[in-house]
This record gives structure tokens, C-alpha cells and sequence, in this order.
């Protein structure tokens, strides 16, 4: 019986290998031999999760011919991958991925570390801050006081409890988007909202429109949902989008959704303009495509900015835009409350199909991020939260400048995340590199469709002060190892305490 349990194509993998292939190396570096260089994409691949373990790999003579190398150098490859335990193979049944005993199966997404890590690891890979106390401690306090009436039910709401379904409507009303309850759902954070939303409207095999990058946690949904992804590039710098490039994709591939970040994109930090989201619903009504808004950034802007108009107030009649916000970013992560606003139909859909899905979200949390709203807790948690990323922002800002001064970036005016490019060097190696000396960075590749971004990495604002200085040390001791093509040097990681 074969172990394997997917398959990557020839063509797939010789586009993810190539994107990794076509950077340049930095100064000084060793060219390994073909063979070798082979075995490291791969492998690197298999370690970033983008490639997933007990994947069918092509048979030999079909990559090389995908990469128009020899079959030689192939087969040597696969014999270095089995060698180190990245390949096992069968005679009759092919060769499939494989990591080596004692090594963490590589997640696929943004997980962030366990606690235990954090004393010799500084984690950049998770775009979340602490909570803002003492604000969750008084939220949940009042939450309790709240609880007993509830008690005596089931529990079970669907669409979520009704006062914060109403207080939710009444937010959007207060931004001037007339909102009755009958239009939110309240989920369990962002992801359970997107998730009921890509299953609700693009079925496998659906094509659904997203920014190029995205938000890698997102697209790996998706991937999963059985959706096939249609990559638009984001406009240069923190320009939004790119309209032309948006209206042809709407026209051309027809997409059942399409799902944009509007608000500080994850991972670019672009804040789009009202007239680009004008544009963009009215692309996305003609095309037919259900537009999906992440509002989860809206409320951290970090700089003096005006803020456009949500993107559903630009679809009056509701018949086009789907709204997608949650505490989780704003407020905390561990609150995973979220909710969608919507048509009332398409509500009563999502609630339909939340039966077969979690049923509901916890009434306690829902109480709580309710106690805020209700009490004004909420404005002074999230201005603490902009100022706490604000703070990290300039810090790491400061110190990736110092230390590694030929990278380039653009600093955002709100969100939670700096999009890097690494002077020419391979984000996956830096991440892998990174691993070594004790810091936790993601590659760019991780928030691209087939490879893309490759030259990148994306450092969020949530580490300042000291270990923001700490954090640009070790990064620059990864870009070290990666110049020099992958001798350590002696570095190695070291325990930090703020």
C-alpha cells in the first residue's frame, strides 16, 4: 500500500523550485552542485510546509524534464533527500515526502510558538500582541455578571447572542452603514467567518480572486476548501490595488468570490482609497463575483490618517459585498469572536450551515467583547493597542535599518506587519536560517500563490524596545549564513529575556 496521500506535479514543483532557484545568491556565496541545490529546494519546501509531508514527488525522469536538467542529477537528489530522511520511496509505489525522525511535521500556516519556546526563540511569525489589560480582565469580569440568565438555557445561538448582534449592527450604523441585526452573524474570529463564507459560495474547484500577497493563514483555507486561487498583484509600494489588473482578472477568470484585506493589508500594510473601492464593487457586481471585505485591520491606524469609507458602504443594495470582522486583531487573539455582515438571506444561509459546522460561538466571549462595546472599554483597549504597535513599529524599524540597511521596505500607516525585500536573498533560506539562531520569520513565498515573493519576508509589530534590537541582530545573522551559503559560522541560538 502506498504511504503517500497527495501529489505535487512536475510543472508545480518546478515552479515553486524555480522561484527559489532565480534569486541571486549574496556576495561571497558557494554554488553547490545542481544535484544538491535540487535536494535543498526541496527540502526546503517540505520544512516551509508548502510542500506537504507524504506528498508524491514526480518520478525522476519527469522533473528533469520540468527543469530541464539531467535525470542524473535528479536521481542524485532523491538519494540525498532519502539519505537525510526528507524522502522514502518503494519500488512500485514511488517516492513521497518525509521529515526525519524528531523533526515537528511543518505547519502550513502562521501558528504561533508554544509558550515553552519563547525564552530562547523570538517569534515573528505570529501578528499578535498581548492582550490589552487591564481591559480583558474587566471584559470578562463583567462578562460573568452578565452570564447567569443565559445559564439557564441551551446555549446554543447560531447567529449569535442577540444584544451583540444588535450592538454589532450599531456600530456599522454609527459609521454611516445602516445595519439591523438581522444582517451579522456572529462566528468564532475571522476565520470562522471566511470559512463559512468559501464553503457557503465556492464550492472545490471554485475560482476565488485574491491579493497577491494575502494573507497566508487565508489562502492555505482556501487551498483546502478545494478552492482554485487567482493571484492579483497588490499596485507598487503601499498604493492599494491595482485596478486594471483587478478589473481584467473579474472579467477574464470569472471568480465565484473574491477576497481583499482593504484596511492596512496583511502582509503589505496598503490602506486602498475610496475611489479603488468604488471600483472594485462595481467590477465585482458586473463580473457576478461575491466580494468578501477583511476588515479585521480597520481600527489600527497607527499614523494621523482619514480613513475611506468601508467597502460595503459602496454597495448600498448589499447584493455584492460581505463584511468580515473580529476582536482578534483589534483586541486579542485568544478572543476569538468575528462576525460577517451581510444581506439577510445570505445570514440566514451561513446559519443554515453553521448547523453542520460548530453550531455556535461561546456565549462567554460573546458577553464580554459585548461588555465593551457597550461600555466604551473597546475605544480605550484598542487606542492601548495602537499605541503598543506603534511603539513596536518605530523600534523595529529603527533597528532593521541599522542592521541590515540594504533591505528595502515601506513603512505603513497602520496594521501589524512590515513586508521586507531582502536585498536579494532567498526568504525561505532566511527563514530556515533564522530557525538556527533563534528568531522566527516568515518567507514571503508563505503569502504567495506557486512560489511567488520569494525575495521576501514579513516581520510584524510585535516586539519592541530591546528585543526589537535583539530580534534585527539575529535577522541579520540569518542573512549572514545565507551570504555565506549556509555555514553557521558558530551562530547559534541564545536566551533572551526582556
Amino acid at each position: 500500500m502506498a504511504q503517500w496521500t497527495s501529489a505535487v506535479g512536475a510543472a508545480q514543483l518546478a515552479r515553486l523550485l524555480k522561484s527559489q532557484q532565480d534569486r541571486p545568491a549574496g556576495p561571497g556565496a558557494r554554488r553547490p552542485p545542481a544535484y544538491r541545490a535540487l535536494a535543498d529546494g526541496v527540502r526546503l519546501l517540505v520544512l516551509e510546509g508548502r510542500v506537504p509531508v507524504a506528498a508524491r514527488l514526480p518520478a525522476e525522469r519527469e522533473l528533469a524534464l520540468a527543469l530541464s536538467v539531467s535525470r542524473t542529477t535528479v536521481a542524485a537528489a532523491y538519494e540525498a533527500l532519502r539519505a537525510e530522511g526528507f524522502l522514502e520511496s518503494r519500488r512500485g509505489a514511488g517516492s513521497w515526502t518525509a521529515v526525519p525522525a524528531g523533526n515537528p511535521v511543518p505547519a502550513r500556516g502562521l501558528e504561533p510558538l508554544p509558550p515553552e519556546s519563547l525564552g530562547s526563540v523570538i517569534d515573528l511569525g505570529c501578528a499578535a500582541l498581548p492582550a490589552p489589560e487591564p481591559w480583558l480582565t474587566r471584559a470578562v469580569q463583567g462578562a460573568l455578571e452578565e452570564l447567569p440568565p443565559y445559564a439557564h438555557t441551551h446555549g446554543d445561538y447560531p447567529a449569535g447572542l442577540p444584544a451583540l448582534r444588535a450592538m454589532i449592527a450599531d456600530r456599522y450604523s454609527a459609521r454611516g452603514i445602516p445595519t439591523m441585526p438581522e444582517q451579522i452573524m456572529v462566528t468564532t474570529g475571522a476565520m470562522g467567518a471566511i470559512d463559512a463564507i468559501c464553503h457557503l459560495f465556492g464550492g472545490r474547484g471554485e475560482r476565488i480572486a485574491v491579493e497577491s500577497p494575502s494573507y497566508a493563514n487565508i489562502l492555505q483555507l482556501m487551498r483546502e476548501a478545494g478552492a482554485r486561487l487567482v493571484p492579483v498583484a497588490m499596485a507598487d509600494g503601499l498604493a492599494g490595488w491595482d485596478m486594471d489588473r483587478w478589473r481584467q482578472v473579474l472579467r477574464d477568470a470569472a471568480p465565484r468570490i473574491a477576497y481583499v484585506v482593504a484596511d492596512f493589508h496583511n502582509p503589505t500594510g496598503a490602506l486602498a482609497d475610496d475611489d479603488q473601492r468604488r471600483r472594485l464593487v462595481e467590477a465585482a457586481r458586473s463580473a457576478g463575483t461575491v466580494l468578501v471585505a477583511d476588515e479585521t485591520m480597520s481600527e489600527l491606524w497607527l499614523d494621523d490618517v482619514a480613513m475611506p469609507r468601508p467597502v460595503c458602504g459602496f454597495d448600498p443594495g448589499g447584493s455584492t459585498v460581505i463584511t468580515v470582522g473580529s476582536a482578534s486583531k483589534a483586541f486579542w487573539a485568544g478572543m476569538r469572536i468575528g462576525w460577517v455582515r451581510a444581506a439577510p438571506d445570505v445570514i440566514r444561509s451561513l446559519v443554515a450551515a453553521r448547523a453542520y459546522a460548530d453550531l455556535g460561538t461561546p456565549v462567554l466571549e460573546q458577553l464580554a467583547v459585548n461588555w465593551l462595546f457597550s461600555t466604551g472599554g473597546w475605544e480605550q483597549a484598542v487606542e492601548l493597542r495602537r499605541r503598543q504597535a506603534r511603539g513596536n513599529r518605530d523600534d523595529l524599524v529603527t533597528a532593521v535599518r541599522r542592521e541590515l540597511p540594504e533591505w528595502e521596505f515601506t513603512v505603513p500607516e497602520g496594521g501589524l506587519t512590515l513586508w521586507v525585500r531582502a536585498g536579494g536573498l532567498s526568504g525561505s533560506r532566511l527563514a530556515e536560517a533564522g530557525e538556527r539562531v533563534g528568531l522566527r520569520v516568515p518567507s514571503g513565498p508563505r503569502f504567495g500563490v506557486d512560489g511567488a515573493f520569494e525575495g521576501y519576508v514579513r516581520l510584524p509589530f510585535t516586539v519592541g524596545g530591546a528585543v526589537a534590537d535583539e530580534a534585527a541582530t539575529r535577522l541579520a545573522a540569518a542573512a549572514r549564513i545565507v551570504e555565506s551559503g549556509g555555514a553557521a559560522g558558530g551562530e547559534g541560538p541564545r536566551t533572551f529575556v526582556a
